[in-house]
């Protein structure tokens, strides 16, 4: 309300704040997506008999077991989308205590700069996985490399449903980044707002 000089009051509009829904929705998908790739890939593990070597009449068996762990491509995947997680949970719980702690709106930049962090960190482990899933299911010949995915079918399934999840994430986190980053000069506090007002 404001109030003229002849004594009337006029309405204000007040700037809408989307931010009481939009925000939080947008780093709660983000959190669902990066989590699932988290458990999906640390999950991931199949073990075959396979047949190396025939001596006679007489196969040779070996068990092989296939693990995230054994590709330093899929842990950091791991770890990148883990840490993800974690910022977007904390983020969340920020949104409802973080106006507490402000000094001069500065945690609206510590924010932004943080979903830089991590849109780098889930955008490096989530192409890196991607190159080593496209070697596995197709090998390479130039270098001599056979695939796996036609021995691993499960392993190799459940890898591309946690690298699919993670890129959304990643798209998520980028959504989130950008609306940040371009309406960082509107911030104004309004009682318990977790990013920035969107007139």
């Amino acid at each position: 309300m404001a109030q003229q000089g002849n004594g009337q009051k006029t309405d204000v509009a007040k700037p809408k704040d989307y931010c009481n829904w939009v925000m939080p929705l947008l780093r709660f998908l983000a959190f669902g997506a990066t989590i699932s790739a988290t458990l999906v890939m640390a999950l991931n593990n199949q073990k075959k008999t396979i047949v190396v070597a025939t001596i006679g009449t007489t196969p040779i068996q070996a068990t092989l077991n296939a693990k995230f762990q054994h590709t330093p491509a899929f842990v950091f995947f791991v770890i990148a989308n883990g840490l993800c997680s974690l910022h977007n949970l904390l983020m969340l719980a920020f949104c409802f205590i973080g106006s507490k702690y402000d000094y001069k709106g500065l945690r609206f930049y510590v924010i932004g700069i943080l979903d830089m962090i991590n849109v780098a960190l889930i955008s490096g482990g989530a192409t890196s996985a991607a190159f080593m899933g496209q070697l596995g299911r197709d090998g390479n010949s130039h270098a001599r490399w056979n695939k796996i995915c036609d021995k691993f079918y499960t392993f190799c399934n459940h890898g591309e449903g946690a690298i699919i999840a993670s890129f959304i994430g990643l798209f998520l986190m980028i959504i989130t980044t950008a609306i940040n980053i371009i309406k960082l000069k509107n911030v104004k506090n309004y009682g318990n707002n977790c990013a920035i007002n969107i007139p």
